[in-house]
């Protein structure tokens, strides 16, 4: 099933880690993950989200605030009863998790490209396969995933495509131009619209759309840590002026924000 991220020669279990018989090891880290990243396949020194982002997402995640998003995400998963899955760019792993769950029989797979994100995310659920590992080159073998979740992340169309078996399906999960409209239209002059099918152009042939549905919920934001962690987990912490962010994290009232998500599924045809 795993892949040498080096030679893409099949890995097999080794005392504490995996190896390929052209001699490629890879140790398992004590949290639990493999790092299957080689250096030559890194932009940066540390690639990915880093620690105050990582940390910024998980505790707005665990406070419930995407609750709704996360559930429905697991259904959706638990319909299409895959064998085997994979969460691609998994983040901190608060996604993962409620797939694992939906999926209690299935075999489960997660990576990131960030090394903090995966270290966090090894303590939501040991049975599932973590990883440290890139997008574009997933160190899983061809067609051996049922079902692939993509959740708020970049995503390689032709190496999902390449993953999938015939008649699996990718899940994409998106904010459309709804979502956090509130907050951006607090901390920019101009609001830019987007499109919120400009992902479809880039579906390969091969994989047909075959569902689509919004989530759309309003959240209440009654502290200003909640909306702390919001801003720092998103493009919003940086691109936003400090003056403008601090004005949104200060107030006394409660502030109200718009959840929009879309759901696109997408299958392999034979």
């Amino acid at each position: 099933m795993l892949t040498c991220p080096i030679c893409s020669a099949a890995l097999s279990a080794v005392d504490n880690g995996v190896a390929c018989p052209a001699g490629h090891r890879f140790d398992r880290a004590r949290q639990g993950y493999l790092n299957l990243l080689p250096v030559q396949h890194k932009n940066s020194r540390d690639p990915g989200d880093n620690q105050a982002m990582v940390e910024a997402r998980r505790d707005f995640l665990n406070a419930g605030h995407y609750a709704p998003v996360a559930r429905r995400l697991a259904e959706l998963a638990a319909e299409r009863a895959p064998a085997r899955w994979l969460d691609i760019g998994c983040g901190e792993g608060y996604y993962t998790a409620q797939i694992a769950q939906a999926l209690p029989q299935a075999d489960g797979y997660a990576l990131d490209i960030s090394r903090e994100a995966v270290k966090r995310a090894c303590k939501r659920d040991p049975a599932v396969t973590w990883l440290v590992a890139s997008m574009a080159r997933v160190p899983l073998a061809d067609a051996s995933c049922q079902f692939l979740a993509s959740v708020f992340s970049p995503l390689d169309w032709q190496e999902a495509l390449r993953l999938l078996a015939p008649g699996g399906g990718l899940m994409r999960v998106g904010p459309t131009s709804e979502h956090l409209i509130e907050l951006r239209q607090k901390l920019y002059d101009e609001v830019r619209d987007y499109a919120d099918d400009k992902h479809l152009a880039l579906v390969p042939a091969g994989m047909q759309h075959a569902h689509s549905e919004t989530l759309k919920f309003r959240l209440s934001l009654v502290d200003g840590k909640s909306r702390a962690d919001l801003l720092a987990m998103t493009p919003h912490g940086w691109r936003a002026s400090a003056e403008k962010r601090a004005r949104v994290i200060e107030q006394a009232e409660p502030f109200e924000v718009t959840v929009s998500m879309r759901y696109d599924y997408f299958v392999r045809q034979d």
